[in-house]
């Protein structure tokens, strides 16, 4: 039967984008459980690479690369299930599976490795570098009794200093010490009333395990801003010698531009460098809140709750990455600001150049004006001197032709007359060239 379509044509998206609240559903877990979850750097690592890695388990060779092209994946096996999780910095592996027996009595890691349904193997050759590695034990148990739920976590926390809270209204209990162990992963105990849903189960799991890696991204950005500190320190110290080098005239400005190039290059690289990693801080930073928030923790008395612990201990950390990351963008806006005053300067020095050398070429205009009107003159009389040759000239032809002339009477008496029409003639031609050129 087909449905009824009243809709205009879809976003090429708008599927992808509905989807995305579904993309990452929690397990549903039964108690009791053991959850193994290692989350890896996928810097350099492709998705084909992580398709090829989990084809290698029983069962999978029917795997294609697009089940993996949703960046969520979960492979249910017989007696336990694996969930693949792609991000944009690391990706997550998931592994679901009945508690082993005995397990929070010894609390021995090469006991439980030896006891996990996945091949040690396998993990150990998972593609990336481990970021965070956790195994979480979840049972059923009265989270009223406080004391036995403390003789409980003490063989699996090994007797170590213990954060622990109840969670949310049904009041599961969740302990940790967020220490790493000689195996590499950290533990969690999670106590929950046996009528707990298994759906709710899930959601804790995931929660927990999201705020730990989501501390450990956030905290990414530490080793950067402790490597930076040195960096802005002597950068700040050289702008401010800038600047005092910039307050003496005398002081050369090719060579104070080629100072404060060098600075700006250094700063505008460390920023193109680290400037995302301390976003990603501030982002993680944002789901660690989040998700403590939602956990909505209730403090057990004479313990830390997770949430205070792990606050208290992140956020000098996060100061930190924050306070270098405005350090870095406040050394940045000094340097432009340097750049425009050393501008500033150059024009200036330029202006007063230009001013200079507009002096010396007005005198230079005035100078050409009057060797010009020297050199009129001169030539008015040149002209002058040739045509009274000339006329000088006819009339001794006129005398010899037998004219009663005297050619020096006449060429003499005519020399005003003839400076007078060379002279207007020079001026009707210079005001012809000087009416051409106003237009």
């Amino acid at each position: 039967m087909t449905t009824l379509r009243v809709l205009p044509e879809d976003d090429s998206q708008r599927c992808v984008l509905h989807n995305e609240v579904h993309a990452r559903p929690p397990a549903r877990i039964r108690l009791p459980a053991l959850v193994v979850y290692v989350a890896v750097l996928n810097e350099g690592i492709t998705r084909e690479m992580e398709w090829q890695h989990l084809r290698q388990l029983p069962g999978q060779q029917d795997l294609t690369l697009d089940h993996l092209s949703g960046n969520f994946q979960r492979l249910r096996f017989a007696n336990h299930t694996l969930k693949w999780e792609r991000h944009t910095e690391f990706t997550r592996y998931s592994i679901v599976q009945a508690l082993p027996e005995d397990a929070l009595v010894h609390g021995n890691d090469d006991e439980l490795i030896r006891a996990l349904v996945m091949d040690p193997a396998w993990l150990a050759a998972i593609p990336g570098r481990t970021v965070a590695a956790i195994m979480m034990a979840m049972i059923n148990g009265d989270v009223d009794d406080l004391d036995g739920m403390k003789r409980v976590g003490e063989p699996w926390i090994e007797g170590r200093e213990t954060m622990a809270s109840l969670l949310g209204i049904r009041r599961s209990c969740v302990m940790t010490d967020f220490r790493l162990r000689p195996s590499g992963f950290e533990r969690l105990l999670v106590i929950s009333p046996p009528d707990t849903s298994e759906l709710r189960v899930g959601r804790i799991s995931q929660r927990l395990l999201e705020l730990e890696t989501y501390r450990l991204m956030a905290l990414r950005g530490l080793p950067v801003a402790k490597d930076l500190g040195p960096m802005l320190t002597q950068s700040e110290a050289q702008l401010a010698e800038i600047m005092a080098r910039m307050e003496n005239a005398d002081t050369s400005d090719q060579e104070l531009l080629g100072t404060l190039i060098g600075l700006a290059a250094r700063i505008e690289r460390a920023t193109a460098t680290h400037m995302y990693r301390f976003s990603a801080t501030m982002a993680y930073h944002s789901l660690v809140e989040q998700r403590i928030e939602q956990l909505r923790e209730t403090p057990i008395p004479g313990t830390q709750t997770v949430g205070e612990f792990m606050l208290r201990r992140l956020s000098p950390a996060i100061a930190t990455v924050q306070a270098t990351s405005q350090r870095l963008s406040a050394l940045s806006q000094r340097v432009e600001r340097a750049s425009a005053l050393l501008r500033t300067r150059v024009d200036i020095a330029t202006e007063t150049q230009n001013q200079m050398l507009l002096e010396k070429l007005t005198k230079g205009q005035d100078l050409q004006l009057r060797l010009q009107s020297t050199v009129e003159g001169l030539s008015i009389a040149a002209i002058a001197y040739y045509v009274v040759s000339l006329i000088l000239y006819v009339g001794k032809a006129g005398k010899a032709a037998g004219l009663p002339l005297n050619p020096e009477m006449l060429a003499g008496a005519l020399i005003p007359l003839v400076l007078l029409g060379v002279w207007w003639g020079t001026r009707q031609i210079h005001k012809k060239i000087t009416h051409s050129a106003d237009h």
